[in-house]
C-alpha cells in the first residue's frame, strides 16, 4: 500500500490554518478535480478522493485534534474511511462535496461547465441613474420637474412580446416548451437552460417589425419626477418601473435621481434651519429698530432692539426648510453685522467725538472687562 499523504500537505494548508482557510483550500481543490471536469481521468478521481478524505478529517475538530496528535494510525479506529485513501469511496467524496457547496453548485459549478446560467429566461432590465439639479428653494419646498432620458423601452408594437402583431410565439421544439434540458453526468442529473430558445420555452416565428422580435426599442422618454420638501443635497429618489424594459418579458429596471440642490446667495441650510447674515447700521444697533430680511417666503420685519451687537443672532419662526417627514417647519436665524461708517464729514466725526466722550467706558462694560483683564496680566 502507498505511503498515505499528510492531510495538510494535501489541501496545502499548514497545520495552524483556520476552518475557513482550510475549507476555501478544498473547494479550490474539490472544483478542479471533480469526475465531471475530467470524465475518464483516473488520476483526478483519485485526487478527488483524496482531498475529499483530507476535508473530512481537518473539517472536524475531533478528527484534526486526534490526528494532529497520533497521525493517520490514530483515526483507524474512528471509520472504515480512515484506513487509506483506496477505501474512501467516492460515494463518501461525492457526499463531501455536496455537504459543502449545497445548492449553489448547480449555479456556480456546472453552470460553468455548460457554459450557461440557470434562469436566464425574463431578464430584468437594468436600473437607471439620472442626475438632476434643482435650486434652494425647490429643494426646501418640493416641486416637480419633467426629465428626458434615453433608454430601451418596452416595444409597442408587440408590448414585448418580440412577435407581430396577430401572431404567437410557437413551442420550442428543442426542450418541448420546458426552457430546460436535461442530461446525465456521473452521479447527477442536470438540468440547464435551452440554448435554442434561451430559456423561454417558445420561439418567435414571426418577428415584429418595429423591434426585430427584441421586445425592446431605444427612445427618448419624458418621466415626471415629484421631489418632496425637505431634499437634501446627494439625496437618491427612486422611480420605480422606470428603468430600462426587461428582456423577453422580464420585469423593468428603475430610475434613480440623484439630487443636487444650488447654493444660494444669502441662505445657508444647517438641516431644517436656515442661516442668514444681515448687516444693520451701527445707529439702529445702538438705538434700536425694525428693520427688513429676506426669507424663504418673502421679505419679513425684523425688531432690533437698543444696544444690539454684532453677531446677535434673532430667530424667525418657522420660516425655516419644510420637514419630510411632516413636522412643519424649521426656523430661519439672523445673524446681524453691525456696520460702522466709512466716510465721515468733519461735521459728522465732531458729533461722534462728543457722543463718545460723554458715553465714556461705563456704556462699553465689555471693552471696561477686557481692558481690566489685559491690565492684570501685563502688571504681573
Amino acid at each position: 500500500m502507498a505511503e498515505k499523504k499528510d492531510y495538510y500537505e494535501v489541501l496545502g494548508v499548514g497545520k495552524d490554518a483556520a476552518a475557513e482557510d482550510i475549507k476555501k483550500a478544498y473547494r479550490k481543490l474539490a472544483m478542479k478535480h471533480h469526475p465531471d471536469k475530467n470524465a475518464g481521468d483516473k488520476n483526478a478521481e483519485e485526487r478527488f478522493k483524496e482531498v475529499a478524505e483530507a476535508y473530512d478529517v481537518l473539517s472536524d475538530p475531533q478528527k484534526r485534534q486526534t490526528y494532529d496528535r497520533f497521525g493517520h494510525a490514530g483515526l483507524s479506529g474512528i471509520g472504515a474511511g480512515y484506513g487509506g485513501f483506496a477505501h474512501f469511496d467516492m460515494d463518501e467524496a461525492l457526499r463531501t462535496f455536496s455537504g459543502v457547496f449545497g445548492d449553489s453548485i448547480f449555479d456556480s459549478f456546472f453552470g460553468d461547465i455548460f457554459g450557461r446560467r440557470r434562469g436566464t429566461s425574463g431578464a430584468r432590465g437594468s436600473d437607471l441613474r439620472y442626475d438632476l439639479t434643482i435650486t434652494f428653494e425647490e429643494a426646501a419646498f418640493g416641486t416637480k420637474k419633467e426629465i428626458a432620458l434615453p433608454k430601451a423601452d418596452l416595444c409597442e408594437g408587440c408590448r414585448g412580446s418580440g412577435s407581430a402583431p396577430g401572431t404567437q410565439r410557437r413551442v420550442c421544439p428543442q426542450c418541448g416548451g420546458s426552457g430546460q434540458m436535461r442530461s446525465v453526468q456521473g452521479f447527477f442529473s442536470i438540468q440547464r437552460t435551452c440554448n435554442y430558445c434561451q430559456g423561454m420555452g417558445s420561439i418567435i416565428s414571426h418577428p415584429c417589425p418595429v423591434c426585430a422580435g427584441a421586445g425592446r426599442v431605444r427612445k427618448r422618454k419624458t418621466i415626471s419626477i415629484t421631489i418632496p420638501g425637505g431634499i437634501e443635497h446627494g439625496d437618491t429618489l427612486r422611480v420605480q418601473g422606470e428603468g430600462e424594459a426587461g428582456e423577453r418579458g422580464g420585469p423593468p429596471g428603475n430610475l434613480y435621481v440623484v439630487i443636487g440642490v444650488e447654493p444660494h446667495p444669502i441662505f445657508d441650510r444647517h438641516g431644517d434651519e436656515v442661516l442668514c447674515e444681515v448687516p444693520i447700521p451701527f445707529g439702529v444697533a445702538a438705538l434700536g429698530g425694525e428693520i427688513e430680511v429676506p426669507t424663504l417666503d418673502g421679505k419679513a420685519r425684523l425688531k432690533i432692539p437698543p444696544g444690539t451687537m454684532s453677531g446677535q443672532i434673532f430667530r424667525l419662526k418657522g420660516k425655516g426648510i419644510v420637514n419630510r417627514r411632516g413636522h412643519g417647519r424649521g426656523d430661519q436665524h439672523v445673524r446681524v453685522i453691525v456696520e460702522t461708517p466709512q466716510k465721515l464729514s468733519r461735521h459728522q466725526r465732531e458729533l461722534l467725538e462728543r457722543v463718545s466722550e460723554e458715553l465714556g467706558e461705563k456704556q462699553y462694560p465689555r471693552t471696561a472687562e477686557f481692558n481690566a483683564k489685559v491690565s492684570k496680566l501685563t502688571n504681573k
